[in-house]
């Protein structure tokens, strides 16, 4: 929980575009120091001019996020300009579709080394500062923010790398959420859980490492990265919407943050077929022309 913003340290990851982007306007507008973290330089630059022209102090990094020497690297650097964050954002994050087993051994290596070891990386180095920091001052608040997604809650088929990466982070925050409470009232942490919101997920293959970009999609990942475009960019909740949810939750201490509430109908049918034990329930029930599709364009290969 964090109730007062102003001279605060916020450390974003994915701070580029989207969420981590709009998370930084709104810290700069509440008079927060903003560390910046992008592997995107360009969009880096551009974010980190935003922000100093809106009067944050402002440190800029270049860092990927699933190295831990480069994330090490950061953390000391974070300290030694501003001590201990406040708000950390663990929020980097690549989509990828496609038959789970047609996914590279890279594939798996990118997509869950951004997506969960950032977050790892994340936690494992910044919260332990924050715990210090609260150790010696009595008014100090801190809150983790990692990203996951309703892919978290739910399994999407022909999307089951990003399904799993997802699913990992909502476990490692529920954990962490539960770990801090048993040592510290002055950290906390939430879980968000965004549904498709326009933001540059679905064209997370421009940061692709070279040996990656370089393999031969399959039909699968082509249908997915094509249906990923367009419920992404028809998505109605914008990325400026979700990062006030963000702020909000951290100021009332709420643990899940949800960009589209209405979608947890899925996930309650899931967990009633868990408990239930019976079949995993049909992905496309409310929309089956979806499922015909894709069904037709899968099988016609």
């Amino acid at each position: 929980m964090i109730s007062e913003f102003k001279d605060k340290t916020a450390v974003l990851t994915g701070a580029g575009s989207g969420f981590g982007l709009e998370c930084a306007r709104i810290g700069a507008k509440l008079g927060m120091n903003l560390v910046l973290v992008d592997v995107q330089q360009d969009a880096l630059d551009r974010a980190a001019a935003e922000m100093t022209a809106a009067g944050a102090p402002v440190l800029a990094k270049r860092v990927d996020v699933s190295s831990a020497e480069q994330m090490e690297g950061l953390a000391a650097d974070v300290v030694q300009r501003f001590g201990a964050p406040h708000f950390v954002f663990n929020n980097a994050g690549v989509g990828s579709g496609g038959l789970v087993w047609e996914n590279s051994v890279k594939d798996w290596e990118w997509v869950l080394g951004v997506n969960l070891w950032g977050v790892i990386h994340g936690v494992r180095l910044f919260t332990p500062l924050m715990l210090a920091a609260a150790q010696a001052d009595p008014a100090y608040q801190g809150h983790i923010v990692n990203t996951a997604s309703m892919a978290g809650l739910l399994t999407p088929p022909n999307m089951g790398i990003y399904n799993v990466s997802k699913h990992a982070v909502v476990s490692l925050t529920e954990t962490l959420y539960q770990d801090l409470r048993l040592v510290s009232d002055q950290v906390s942490a939430s879980v968000l859980c965004p549904y498709f919101v326009p933001t540059g997920i679905s064209q997370s293959h421009r940061n692709k490492p070279a040996e990656l970009a370089n393999e031969k999609a399959t039909q699968s990942q082509l249908i997915g990265q094509a249906m990923s475009d367009k419920a992404v960019s028809s998505g109605k909740v914008t990325a400026a919407q979700v990062a006030q949810m963000v702020f909000d939750a951290m100021a009332a201490d709420r643990f899940y943050i949800y960009s589209h509430p209405k979608a947890l109908g899925n996930a309650r049918q899931r967990f009633d077929a868990i408990v239930e034990g019976i079949n995993p329930a049909d992905p496309f029930a409310e929309r089956p022309e979806i499922g015909v599709a894709l069904r037709a364009q899968l099988r016609a290969g």
